[in-house]
C-alpha cells in the first residue's frame, strides 16, 4: 500500500469516528416545583442517576427544580405538548379538568399512609386510562406527609383560627379553611415567603416538609399537625418521547419509575419526622390539632365527599366505592 492510500484510508476512519457515536444519547428536560432540600426532589434525583447509569449513558436527564423553568401548575401542558419530556406534577391542582384529581385533597378521606396507599390502588387505573388518552403516562405516584397549620400565636382551639389569612393549595382546602372561618387564599408554593412579607397571608396549612423549604421560621413560630389529607404527586412522561426509546431504555425507566415511587413513600414518611425536627431546631413550636379543630375538619370533609359524589363521573363513583371497599 502506497504512501497516497494510507493517508486516505487514516482520513476515511477520522471521518467515520467523528460522525458516527458509539451509541445514540437522547436527553430529556424535566420540570418540577420544588426546592433541592424537598424529598420528592430528592427522590427525582436518585432515579434519574438510575435511568442515566442503567441505561449506559444512552438517556440523559436535566432537571429543573424550585418553578426554575416552569411553574408547577403549568407542568402538565408543557409535558403533554412535549415543550418538555418529563416532569412532576401535583394531582389537586388540575382539579378543574376532572373531579378525580380531588378526591385525596378532600379532608378526611385519606388521613393515614395506609389509606393513601389503598386510594393509589383503586385510582391508578382511571388515571392511567386519562393520561394515556391526553399522550401521557405516569410512572410514580408518592404520597405527602400528613398537613398541619402554621401560625403566629398558639392554636388552643379553633377560635383561634377565625378570620385568619390563610395559605393553602387546591379549591377543597380552600374551601376547608373558609368552613374553619379563615380568609384562604390558593398561592402557589413560590410565592408563600413573599406572601408573608407583605402581609396577603397570616398562617399556612401544608406539611412539616413545605414548612422547611419556605423557611417558616422566619414568619411564624408554631406548627399544629392535623395530619388530615396525604394528597400525591406524580411523575408524567410524554408518551411519543418515551415510544422514541429504544425497548431496553423503556424498560430501565419503567423500573426507575417504580423505585422511586417506592423509595418515595418510605422518605415521605421519615420526611415529617426529620422536618419536624428541623423545624424545632429553629425555634417552631411542635403541637397536636385541638379536638374542635379536628371536628370541624371532619365535619367540612364529610359536606365535601357527598359534593364530589354528585358531580364525579360513574367511572369516579366507582374508584371510590373500591376504595371504601377496600377500607373495609
Amino acid at each position: 500500500m502506497n504512501r497516497r492510500t494510507l493517508i486516505a484510508a487514516a482520513v476515511f476512519a477520522t471521518s467515520v469516528a467523528l460522525t458516527v457515536p458509539a451509541f445514540a444519547q437522547t436527553s430529556w428536560t424535566m420540570a418540577s416545583g420544588y426546592p433541592e432540600s424537598s424529598f420528592f426532589t430528592q427522590n427525582i434525583r436518585q432515579m434519574i442517576k438510575e435511568i442515566e447509569e442503567k441505561s449506559g449513558g444512552k438517556l440523559k436527564i436535566d432537571l429543573r427544580s424550585n418553578d426554575s423553568l416552569i411553574k408547577l401548575d403549568a407542568i402538565k401542558r408543557a409535558v403533554q405538548s412535549g415543550q418538555i419530556q418529563i416532569g412532576e406534577i401535583r394531582l389537586g391542582v388540575y382539579g378543574n379538568e376532572a373531579a378525580m384529581y380531588n378526591l385525596d385533597n378532600i379532608p378526611g378521606v385519606a388521613t393515614t399512609y395506609d389509606q393513601a396507599t389503598k386510594l393509589t390502588e383503586a385510582q391508578r387505573p382511571f388515571f392511567d386510562a386519562m393520561f394515556k388518552k391526553n399522550g401521557l403516562r405516569a410512572i410514580t405516584y408518592v404520597a405527602w406527609p400528613g398537613q398541619g397549620f402554621y401560625t403566629r400565636q398558639p392554636l388552643a382551639a379553633l377560635a383561634d383560627l377565625k378570620g385568619q389569612k390563610l395559605r393553602i393549595y387546591s379549591k377543597q382546602t380552600q374551601i376547608m379553611g373558609e368552613k374553619l372561618g379563615m380568609e384562604a387564599l390558593i398561592l402557589p408554593f413560590a410565592e408563600v415567603p413573599q406572601a408573608f412579607s407583605t402581609g396577603m397571608i397570616q398562617s399556612l396549612w401544608t406539611s412539616a416538609q413545605t414548612g422547611t423549604d419556605v423557611q417558616i421560621w422566619d414568619y411564624v413560630k408554631h406548627f399544629t399537625y392535623t395530619g388530615t389529607m396525604h394528597n400525591k404527586n406524580a411523575i408524567l412522561l410524554n408518551e411519543r418521547a418515551f415510544r422514541q426509546l429504544d425497548e431496553a431504555t423503556q424498560k430501565v425507566v419503567l423500573e426507575a419509575g417504580e423505585a422511586a415511587t417506592k423509595r418515595g413513600w418510605d422518605l415521605s414518611k421519615k420526611a415529617s419526622e426529620e422536618r419536624e425536627s428541623v423545624l424545632k431546631s429553629h425555634g417552631v413550636t411542635i403541637a397536636q390539632s385541638p379536638k374542635d379543630v379536628l371536628d370541624a375538619i371532619e365535619g367540612a370533609g364529610k359536606g365535601m365527599v357527598a359534593e364530589w359524589l354528585s358531580a364525579a363521573t360513574a367511572e369516579e363513583k366507582a374508584v371510590y366505592e373500591t376504595y371504601q371497599k377496600s377500607l373495609k
